[in-house]
């Protein structure tokens, strides 16, 4: 699993850098590469190099949900964690189908987060020692500070040039981070 997230970010990172570089021209005087991510234009179809590797970072979230729930399902799955694995799944969706501002950072800031969380618990696993804080808990909080900051650059770029495509995906976005983070609170 973690050798197809570090395929699925590196062609995402070369996708998203080819994307910029091929369609400058067209919003050259109007937006930098950072506001590119995070507010594609209007009409914006889910098509190209870039959109390819949120197809598979899609498809990934199925894999995931199999190895979580029948590999690994003699462990006891918490409701956070079912939760979380649905939301993710509707949400790649949603990024695809609406071709959601936003989802090369969010994609890319996931498969990172994640990969220094399973990289740790391959560590603590093979006897090496561990953190005395909850280092799982600390990277999910960096990933959802993240992801608020990055939702309030897209809802500013919305509002101030003109509109950013697939802000209804968005919204449910927000909904379902807000709805997790009720469930988690009743888990802490």
């Amino acid at each position: 699993m973690a050798l197809i997230l570090a395929v699925i970010f590196i062609g995402t990172l070369f996708s998203a850098a080819i994307e910029i570089r091929d369609t400058r021209w067209f919003w050259q005087r109007s937006k930098t590469p950072l506001q590119w991510l995070l507010c594609f234009p209007l009409g914006t179809q889910p098509s190209g190099q870039a959109f390819f590797w949120s197809y598979a970072y899609y498809l990934s979230r199925f894999l995931y949900m199999f190895c979580t729930y029948f590999i690994l399902g003699h462990c006891k799955l918490s409701l956070l964690n079912i939760c979380k694995n649905l939301m993710l799944l509707c949400m790649s969706f949603l990024w695809l189908e609406f071709s959601q501002s936003f989802q090369l950072v969010e994609i890319m800031l996931a498969i990172l987060v994640y990969s220094v969380i399973y990289g740790y618990k391959f560590w603590t696993t093979i006897g090496l020692p561990s953190t005395c804080f909850s280092f799982v808990l600390s990277c999910q909080i960096v990933l959802l500070g993240s992801n608020v900051l990055c939702h309030v650059g897209v809802l500013l770029l919305h509002l101030r040039k003109g509109g950013c495509n697939g802000i209804g995906a968005l919204i449910f976005n927000k909904t379902s981070l807000k709805g997790l983070l009720d469930i988690w609170q009743k888990h802490i």
